[in-house]
């Protein structure tokens, strides 16, 4: 808890990962780096079953069941698929690697400044940002961002290009040799990505700007998963499913791939009893699927109760904790607190 004239009511720190939306394409295997198709959404009308959870008084009438049953289920949903004569989807997008992270980009208390750009600098040089770009790094091998669509597929190459006009550097990852579930891995090619990451992150360069294509060999004519567009007045609308797209061309939201890419997090206190291995960085550990928050100020594991301490001249007992909460500043986000 920060005292009474220390307490810095304006924090902001900019995101330093910065992907781009994901563009989708159908292809061959064989022809991957020949030609792909831009991938559109299909609009379906189907007939489904009531399967939902009836309520008591529904459950003690067959009747009741009978009726509900012979009214159909009718839906409009978005869809979308390879071609019969395409087996693979290919997922483009670029990202964005910026420094900075000493310097908030807004901070009304020149105190707090001085204390956070201190532990800030500390880390810096004791770590190098390596540990953190090693997986960002693993996860851009490893395709996670493929999401479902990784799921189920014979081949992942994924094929990474640096952009920037000052350096050449290419590499080339079989996703299907690689886990989700750890960081574990001494890939020459990963330590290789991982170091022109953390020459950024450090300071040592000002960006880095990546293409990144993702190939998964999942079948002809399958099923491929564009993000789900959030709908909050469904009611009002013909569709009960709408999927995402770019000009026509079915894409990925740049904040799943974000959450992708920052899914680094194996240092929360219930990680070998969660079994669910990684988790996005987070200031609370929130894992919206499973209705749990991983990191609460009760345990003080959450980002501002490791944040105040680390950034006002305290020192963290783990080095783990360390990593979190210079990933959340990676992350970005507004971290003031109220002056009442």
């Amino acid at each position: 808890m920060a005292k009474k004239g220390n307490i810095v009511s304006v924090l902001a720190f900019e995101k330093k990962l910065v992907p781009s939306d994901g563009y989708m394409y159908g292809t061959t295997w064989e022809g991957r780096n020949e030609k792909a198709v831009p991938l559109k959404l299909i609009e379906k009308s189907v007939r489904g079953t009531i399967s939902n959870r009836l309520t008591k008084k529904d459950r003690d009438d067959p009747a009741k069941l009978d009726a509900k049953i012979e009214n159909p289920n009718l839906q409009t949903v978005d869809s979308c698929a390879l071609g019969t004569d395409q087996d693979t989807l290919k997922l483009h997008f670029t990202l964005k690697v910026l420094s900075g992270v000493e310097t908030p980009s807004a901070c009304n208390n020149s105190e707090f400044n001085k204390t956070y750009a201190t532990a800030a600098k500390k880390y810096n040089k004791e770590e190098g940002f390596t540990e953190l770009a090693r997986r960002y790094a693993t996860n851009i091998a490893n395709a996670r961002f493929l999401w479902r669509n990784r799921l189920g597929a014979e081949n992942i190459e994924v094929k990474v290009k640096a952009l920037n006009k000052d350096t050449e550097a290419a590499w080339l990852f079989d996703a299907t040799t690689m886990g989700i579930r750890d960081f574990n891995s001494d890939d020459s090619q990963i330590i290789s990505l991982a170091g022109k990451i953390a020459e950024v992150l450090s300071g040592r360069k000002t960006f880095l700007l990546l293409e990144i294509e993702a190939f998964a060999k999942v079948g002809k004519a399958q099923d491929v998963y564009p993000s789900e567009e959030l709908v909050l007045d469904k009611g009002k609308g013909k569709k009960s499913k709408i999927l995402y797209a770019i000009d026509g061309i079915a894409g990925m939201h740049s904040q799943k791939i974000g959450n992708a890419l920052r899914t680094i997090d194996t240092w929360y206190p219930e990680f070998d009893e969660a079994q669910i291995g990684p988790i996005a960085i987070e200031p609370y550990g929130a894992v919206t699927n499973m209705g749990k928050a991983y990191r609460t100020p009760i345990q003080k594991a959450d980002f501002y109760t490791l944040f105040d301490n680390f950034a006002r001249g305290g020192s963290l007992t783990k080095k783990e904790d360390e990593h979190y909460v210079m990933a959340v500043l990676v992350r970005g986000g507004v971290f003031g607190e109220s002056d009442k």
